[in-house]
């Protein structure tokens, strides 16, 4: 089966890190993958160096029909059964490259905002796609109630997955390049900070000052880019952090390519976040037995089964979210015990060859 995943930008995300996956570990057990990307970004090279054929196109147009036309021409030459979208940008223009050929288009709905355009592009889409693939159940629903989009038909749930391999790290290593202290206890979260209402690391912030006074070795560090328009929310956190006299323990680290070495050396992920689909950042850190406390939104309680394999509070609860935090620095053994457990449930549930299993099995079925 021949199938081609096309992607708009290639700049370090949670989809761009899971189609990066299942670049990686594809074979002929699961399926005859070709990648296309019509936009560039940091992991270029690392799509490249994927094993898989690489396609460069570029859009240079909101609705470019030069790129349509090429990658029709990519569809016929290579034979594409099915095209795996990711964004409604992409899955426009895969629709218009297929007309009147047999090729499939599949839409895959990750998260993130959806602004007016992208919404009349997903209503448009939603009953001309083979399938909508929504990466959470929770974030289906959404779609529906805060979208106003009809996703009761032609829909899957396919939870993402994760390549335990590429999450060995080396901690210390880390620690040294961003001057913590070696014996620090690391509590960390990796996020980027946008613009939109998604992520929420002032409610991290917030809940660090009664932390960092009674566990006297304890860092916190805040992984990930600033959006544009972002810059307001990033500079409140920092002066939060300078104001509780405590900027030197709190490391804004900007975008990082040592994530496996980020979670070697984390004691503690936090994801304190406002809306999701079904975050991958959770799932590396699960996979690599890193104990996680959550923000109560229904993606969270979802890839954590309801609170079971993770610690969740309130979401932009400062005051619950310090006590999570304390509960399980203060308590060795309930933290390990989360950790072995998460692990075990991601394993059998998140990792990229189930992930690459059930993708194989939609296929077939379309």
């Amino acid at each position: 089966m021949k199938i081609l995943h096309l992607l708009d930008s290639l700049n370090r995300g949670g989809t761009e890190t899971l189609v990066l996956d299942i670049c990686r570990n594809s074979s002929a057990d699961f399926f005859d993958l070709t990648f296309a990307a019509t936009g560039g970004g940091n992991l270029e090279e690392d799509f490249r160096a994927s094993g898989v054929d690489f396609v460069r196109l570029q859009r240079r147009l909101p609705i470019d029909l030069v790129l349509a036309k090429r990658l029709r021409d990519v569809i016929k030459k290579r034979q594409i059964e099915i095209v795996h979208t990711h964004q409604p940008v992409e899955g426009i223009h895969a629709y218009i490259a297929a007309l009147g050929l047999k090729t499939k288009v599949i839409l895959s709905y990750h998260g993130g905002s959806v602004d007016a355009k992208n919404r009349r592009t997903l209503q448009f889409l939603l009953p001309r796609t083979a399938k909508n693939v929504f990466c959470s159940e929770a974030l289906r629903v959404w779609y529906k109630a805060e979208r106003n989009l009809n996703t009761d038909q032609n829909f899957t749930i396919l939870h993402n997955g994760v390549d335990r391999k590429r999450l060995n790290g080396d901690g210390a290593r880390f620690k040294q390049s961003a001057k913590i202290p070696a014996d620090a206890f690391l509590i960390g979260m990796i996020g980027n900070f946008y613009a939109a209402p998604r992520k929420d690391q002032l409610t991290l912030c917030r809940a660090l000052p009664d932390v960092f006074t009674k566990i006297k070795n304890a860092h916190c560090i805040f992984v990930g880019r600033i959006e544009e328009g972002a810059e307001n929310k990033f500079a409140e956190c920092v002066k939060f952090c300078n104001e509780k006299g405590f900027l030197e323990r709190s490391h804004f680290l900007g975008v990082r390519s040592d994530v496996p070495d980020i979670l070697d050396a984390l004691d503690i992920f936090v994801l304190s976040t406002l809306h999701e689909g079904l975050p991958i950042s959770v799932l590396e850190a699960m996979l690599a037995g890193v104990p996680c406390v959550l923000s109560d939104i229904s993606p969270n309680l979802e890839v954590s089964n309801n609170g079971e394999f993770a610690e969740n509070f309130p979401t932009q609860n400062a005051d619950v979210l310090s006590e999570k935090l304390l509960q399980l620095t203060k308590n060795t053994e309930l933290r390990e015990n989360l950790s072995k457990k998460t692990l075990d449930f991601a394993n059998r549930n998140y990792s990229i060859k189930a992930h690459l299993e059930k993708l194989k099995m939609l296929y077939n079925s379309i």
